[in-house]
């Protein structure tokens, strides 16, 4: 049967383990497709850097057009990132009626919506399973392995830079400067990592798995996304001691009213799994009505993991290209014309528990003051710690745990609370998740 003809677009990290991937494991991956898959063009600005890892099995282009115009190509592999160019390419591509393979979260959050509509007109598909969690096959079990069940919500800690940073910032009581430094220096961050550490990477790949578990539209600009910059020793040393640690979570809920969709730093008990993943792992945990709480955890970066699941969607390419377009797997789970328009919820209205910090006089009747206001909101108290004031000190930090109300309670009772002669500073609010 005739050679399935990829043309790459970029052979940067994830590229080039690709091109390694698909060398190394010809045999095994032809058996699986049913015929051979073979990189045949590489479009690459560096073209002296392309040409040496690929040598005589490629040709190497700089002009990425003329891959994706190419007749003799069958599936484009978009490795460049962005989402300008990308886009125009992509968009290219399939109105060519050549099948695309992505790992671009970002353009996915931000253009899927056109991107998908575009595929379905043309007959194509556009598959994506590198743009989630690396090499964990976490699309594919959204998408066809629980496709049983009603998924209630998801959780997921989906960006290994900032899980590395609050990992050591735990470990080593590190701050977290120094440790956003040391991730930098190892290779984990960016030079510039405003992506990872304000959240914006977490809320691109949020976006996407709650638009497959709800069958909603991508929506990436109703999502509320909050970083870990303010993180501070303090309360991952307070959280530890309460019995939970802090990650940044991805989070898509299915509520009566609609759905929420928010990225920020969390407090979880400690005994759950997820609170355990450390490093540059990535984990997410999905609870189905049918299969109760399942969690999917690995690498979420990296050139062989993230080749690993680019290869994975080249092999399902590869067998449905004979397949019917209208029986084909729809690339959000859901038919196209039965997605939901059920909204997302402002923060306001979002329902979860809550971690609160302050810093107060250490004098008689300001307990009394604070939990009246909270009591007003109707905002009642789980657990409650006033540490000693070190020596010659007059102010003390007080940390609440709240039980479950609403974003909006908090957000008045946390006005009034500021508002008192006895608080010093801003009070520090971090929500948290029983993931139960």
């Amino acid at each position: 049967m005739k050679p399935i003809n990829v043309g790459l677009l970029g052979i940067g990290t994830v590229g080039s383990g690709t091109f390694r991937v698909l060398q190394r494991n010809s045999e095994e991956i032809s058996r699986r497709a049913g015929r051979a898959i073979r990189i045949s063009v590489v479009a690459d600005k560096d073209t002296a850097r392309a040409q040496a890892i690929v040598g005589d099995a490629a040709r190497v282009t700089a002009d990425a057009l003329e891959v994706v115009n190419d007749p003799q190509i069958d599936i484009v592999v978009e490795l460049i990132g962005g989402y300008t160019v990308s886009k125009e390419l992509v968009l290219k591509a399939i109105a060519n009626g050549k099948h695309v393979v992505t790992a671009n979260k970002a353009l996915l959050a931000l253009h899927g919506n056109e991107i998908f509509a575009a595929a379905l007109k043309n007959g194509v598909t556009v598959a994506f399973e590198a743009a989630v969690g690396g090499g964990i096959p976490i699309i594919k079990s959204l998408r066809e392995g629980l496709t049983a069940n009603r998924i209630e919500w998801i959780a997921g800690i989906v960006n290994g830079t900032s899980n590395f940073i609050l990992s050591e910032m735990r470990a080593k009581g590190a701050a977290f400067d120094d440790v956003l430094q040391e991730a930098q220096r190892l290779g984990f961050a960016e030079a510039d990592p405003t992506f990872d550490i304000e959240g914006v990477d977490a809320a691109h790949k949020i976006t996407i798995m709650a638009a497959i578990c709800f069958g909603i539209p991508m929506q990436f600009s109703k999502a509320h996304v909050e970083g870990i910059t303010k993180l501070t020793q303090d309360d991952i040393r307070y959280a530890e001691e309460l019995g939970y640690r802090i990650k940044l979570l991805g989070i898509a809920k299915r509520k009566s009213a609609g759905f929420e969709l928010r990225v920020h730093p969390t407090l979880i008990p400690t005994r759950q799994l997820i609170a355990n993943v450390e490093g540059v792992m990535n984990a997410v945990l999905v609870k189905g009505d049918a299969v109760g709480q399942t969690m999917y955890y690995g690498a979420g970066a990296g050139a062989e993991p993230t080749a690993s699941a680019v290869v994975a969607d080249l092999v399902d390419v590869a067998r449905m290209l004979t397949a019917d377009p209208e029986h084909r797997v729809p690339h959000l789970a859901f038919q196209a014309d039965q997605l939901s328009n059920a909204p997302i919820l402002p923060m306001g209205e979002v329902e979860t528990s809550y971690y609160l910090r302050l810093r107060v006089a250490d004098k008689a009747g300001v307990l009394a003051d604070i939990t009246r206001i909270l009591a007003d909101q109707g905002i009642s108290i789980e657990a409650l710690v006033q540490k000693e004031p070190h020596a010659g000190e007059e102010q003390v930090d007080i940390i609440m745990l709240t039980h479950l109300t609403r974003e909006k309670k908090i957000d008045a009772a946390i006005r009034r609370i500021e508002g008192l002669p006895v608080i010093s500073g801003k009070i520090t609010r971090i929500r948290m998740e029983a993931l139960q």
